[in-house]
């Protein structure tokens, strides 16, 4: 049972690792490729993975039985996740450093816990409470002094819309999760599926076909189907046997992995005042997930 747990545990690590290598190869892949066509070429082939396990079984029987309300909550769901989170997280690294992208999607379980009060009735705990005020502190440190010029001014706008639709999907998703009436997988298929097509069209549409390499489209085919198809799936199976805790406190690592990767791979260098920032952030973040008697968030 103790090594079920601990392989578990090290595969989320690697689910993490791999989240956080998508940061470093987005920013290369945005060289050549516009952000929006990135990001719609990216899920797109990752629904394309998925397409052959929805259209057979159990997953095949829960499509066909989809209502028009709920088919109407997994176009909102791919619309505000992947056209508005994803879309503005492609746009927000071709402005931003990789680290401060990752910071400010770190907003996201703060923004869900506020508004689970109004749309989920879900309250806040004394320590989601406190974690929110120590990641409040660390952005404040982070960004001290606060001159927002440039780049900076409008990668952290887009940012502020790609979190408040991320929060939203994560409140819309929960709603469509918690009935338990879709299989998993439809509802990611589905909602992935209208995402890319609105996300590759705007992109096509607003700059035209992009000449990719083939150093892009090895990217492209990697992030599609390991960073996206099975690390989705093997996150799925890992938290069978790991605690909301434990893959809260595993998710909190990317913040720090990203950091890492983006100092040795892009010449980001994070200073100390940054490194503390971030620490207090990612540590606000963790608490905040971490709900009364271990109910994922």
């Amino acid at each position: 049972m103790q090594i079920n747990h601990l392989r578990a545990v090290l595969q989320a690590l690697l689910v993490t690792f791999l989240w956080s290598t998508s940061f470093i190869l987005i920013k290369w892949g945005l060289v050549d490729i516009p952000p929006l066509t990135f990001a719609g070429l990216r899920y797109g082939l990752a629904f394309l993975c998925f397409l052959p396990f929805v259209l057979r079984g159990e997953s095949l029987r829960s499509l066909q039985a989809l209502s028009g309300r709920q088919w109407r909550k997994l176009i909102l769901l791919g619309v505000v996740f992947y056209f508005f989170t994803q879309g503005t997280q492609f746009l927000g690294l071709s402005l931003l450093p990789a680290v401060t992208v990752s910071l400010m999607l770190n907003f996201t379980p703060i923004i869900v816990a506020v508004l689970g009060i109004f749309m989920l009735n879900e309250h806040p705990s004394r320590r989601q409470w406190a974690g929110t005020f120590l990641f409040l502190l660390g952005i404040f440190t982070y960004f001290f002094p606060i001159t927002f010029k440039g780049d900076l001014a409008l990668g952290l706008l887009v940012m502020s819309v790609g979190v408040l639709a991320n929060s939203g999907a994560g409140i819309l998703g929960r709603d469509i999760n918690r009935s338990r009436e879709i299989s998993p997988l439809v509802i990611t298929a589905v909602s992935m599926g209208v995402g890319a097509v609105l996300l590759l069209g705007t992109g096509l549409t607003l700059n035209g076909i992009p000449r990719i390499s083939h150093q892009n489209w090895l990217s492209l085919i990697w992030l599609a189907s390991i960073n996206t198809a099975f690390a989705f799936t093997l996150w799925n199976h890992t938290l069978r046997s790991i605690s909301a805790m434990e893959s809260s406190i595993i998710n909190g690592t990317m913040l720090i992995q990203i950091a890492v990767l983006a100092w040795l791979f892009l010449g980001e260098p994070i200073t100390l005042q940054e490194g503390i920032g971030m620490s207090f952030a990612g540590l606000g973040a963790v608490l905040v997930q971490l709900r009364k008697r271990g109910i994922k968030t």
